[in-house]
């Protein structure tokens, strides 16, 4: 049997291209094809594909809320991250969201085949690339372990470490593009963070972040005084 799969990408040409390469695929078959997260939860919904390919920077509803939600929704449905960005933020968010393989939109057909079929059978469907990363990731930690580096304090909520920094500095005032400039990441990443940020602490807004923030002591108050 074929498997299933729906294409996620808000740039027509882009989405058009992955469907025409799927389709010369033996194994694969579309059964859709979504311009944002939001229309990648509805097309599962109503087609119960095997898996979708998400691309991550979307209008509306980006890829990473798009992958929480399906994960959350429709659990047999299995996402992989098909995007232009390869840097850790991407990543470790996507995979952190349910996403169960990461490839870059340089993959070749037959790495986006291999990689449906992994999820499918229960393997991760990582690029070469990926793994690397991932292996450095680990690598790292163990490290710093074995220098007796303290880990980092659990934060709350589910929060990352980097959506922490974000956090911190929505509270400071800064506009989105001053947080990618201190952080040295995109603009696209920062609201990917936000976003995310809203959907763990609940808030409607950057003013119910902040107090968030303040309640659980991830900030303090302009004139705090500390002793």
């Amino acid at each position: 049997m074929s498997a299933r799969v729906v294409v996620a990408d808000d740039q027509s040409v882009v989405r058009e291209g992955i469907v025409m390469l799927l389709g010369l695929l033996p194994g694969i078959e579309v059964v859709g094809a979504a311009k944002d997260g939001d229309d990648a939860v509805a097309l599962v919904a109503e087609t119960d594909p095997d898996v979708v390919l998400m691309d991550l920077r979307m209008p509306r509803c980006d890829g990473v809320e798009a992958t929480r939600r399906i994960r959350s929704e429709y659990p047999r449905t299995q996402v992989v991250v098909l995007t232009t960005f390869a840097d850790d933020d991407s990543l470790f968010t996507a995979l952190q969201a349910g996403a169960r393989g990461y490839l870059t939109k340089d993959a070749r057909g037959e790495e986006i085949a291999q990689a449906v079929e992994a999820v499918i059978s229960g393997d991760a469907g990582l690029s070469p690339k990926v793994q690397s990363r991932l292996l450095a990731r680990v690598t790292a930690q163990a490290a710093e372990a074995e220098a007796g580096t303290p880990p980092s304090p659990e934060l709350p909520d589910g929060i990352t470490p980097r959506e922490a920094e974000v956090l911190v500095l929505i509270a400071d005032g800064l506009s989105n593009a001053e947080i990618a400039r201190a952080l040295h990441i995109s603009r696209a990443t920062v609201k990917t963070h936000i976003n995310n940020l809203f959907a763990k602490t609940a808030a409607r807004d950057r003013t119910g972040a902040v107090r968030y923030a303040y309640q659980r002591g991830l900030a303090h108050p302009p004139g705090t005084s500390f002793t």
